[in-house]
């Protein structure tokens, strides 16, 4: 394979990462056999027949793992032959896909780089940011907005090294734990706490609509902008939703969906929507009411025997420290008082 496809910087792989828009490429990795087939296209270029010997499946479900790999750009094809009256089409991996390899895959951060897939958060990006400036060695950290129970789900992939999650069990009342119970049942994790946090109602300043509660979701005035399924905000949204017997399909805009919540606050501060969920730091930045609703815990999971990984040393210092509790209460609607709490499932 061309040298090119091998020798690539952190820094070259970290800006690739930040340019993934959504989380297909992961999810397409998160089968075995894809995973398999690309790890085997790495060390060589091979047909379907080849792949389908090495792996024992049948050459037609190779095709429908190789098409998918080839849609999100991780694998080629390189060449064609004609073998006994037969085209043998030979695929190879892709640069991109050494790219996740090194940096996502791995189990360890060794390489420098710390994966943090889940839910999006202001404080979290601050924590990411502190971590990039520790001194001698800094921590180098990707940080993708996929939502809680998507970087939950990440994690038991092994597709990250670490999930940032604010999910709330209705019926126990308890954040993230019953969740990583749930989905970690033969695994050992532990829960980090960044912080507690204030979640509530972004609106314009002033309130113009005059919007109080979940219930004025409804009214025809008012138009909402929604966060992406499998967040714990969205998760949170339509429970309460389901709570009041009101319907998605009467809330103007329910099925706009964003992200973050810095992209909530712009949808509103640009007036392409009255009203959304999110956290009172993004209120904050971009100059907008906010009107509170509850409180809730933001945990970072992760193997609990990374806890003793001296890579990962800076992150627990930084967490500890009252210089990035100072930064994060300056953000607003962040308390820090448990900040750096280990929880055990």
């Amino acid at each position: 394979m061309a040298d090119d496809k091998i020798y690539f910087t952190v820094a070259t792989h970290m800006e690739y990462l930040r340019t993934i828009q959504d989380f297909e490429h992961l999810k397409i990795l998160a089968d075995p056999r894809r995973l398999a087939i690309l790890r085997l296209l790495m060390v060589d270029s091979a047909t379907l027949s080849q792949l389908g010997q090495i792996l024992g499946e049948h050459p037609a479900r190779v095709r429908h793992h190789l098409k998918l790999l080839e849609r999100a750009g991780l694998v080629e094809l390189v060449d064609q032959r004609v073998v006994r009256g037969f085209v043998e089409k030979y695929y190879r991996a892709r640069a991109r896909a050494f790219t996740l390899q090194q940096i996502v895959l791995p189990a360890n951060v060794e390489t420098g780089a710390l994966v943090i897939l889940g839910s999006h958060d202001l404080a979290l990006e601050a924590l990411a940011a502190e971590l990039r400036q520790v001194k001698p060695a800094p921590l180098s950290v990707f940080t993708l907005p996929v939502g809680s129970m998507e970087g939950l789900v990440a994690l038991r992939q092994g597709l990250a090294q670490v999930a940032s999650c604010h999910l709330l069990d209705a019926e126990s009342g308890e954040y993230n734990l019953p969740y990583v119970r749930h989905l970690f049942p033969d695994r050992e994790t532990s829960l980090i706490t960044l912080a507690h946090r204030a979640q509530g109602l972004l609106v314009a300043r002033g309130n113009p609509h005059q919007i109080r509660k979940i219930e004025d979701f409804a009214r025809q005035d008012v138009r909402m902008i929604n966060r992406n399924r499998g967040s714990g905000t969205r998760l949170w949204l339509d429970h309460q939703l389901a709570q009041l017997s009101l319907p998605p399909p009467l809330l103007r805009g329910y099925e706009r969906e964003v992200r973050t919540h810095t992209a909530v606050a712009e949808a509103i501060g640009s007036g392409k929507a009255d009203v959304g969920l999110g956290a009172e730091a993004a209120a904050r930045k971009f100059g907008l009411d906010f009107v509170a609703l509850f409180q809730e815990r933001f945990d970072l999971v992760m193997a609990r025997e990374q806890l003793s990984d001296q890579h990962l040393r800076p992150l627990f210092d930084v967490l500890s420290s009252s210089r990035f509790r100072s930064l994060i209460e300056a953000l607003g609607g962040y308390q820090t008082d448990h900040t750096g709490d280990k929880l055990t499932p």
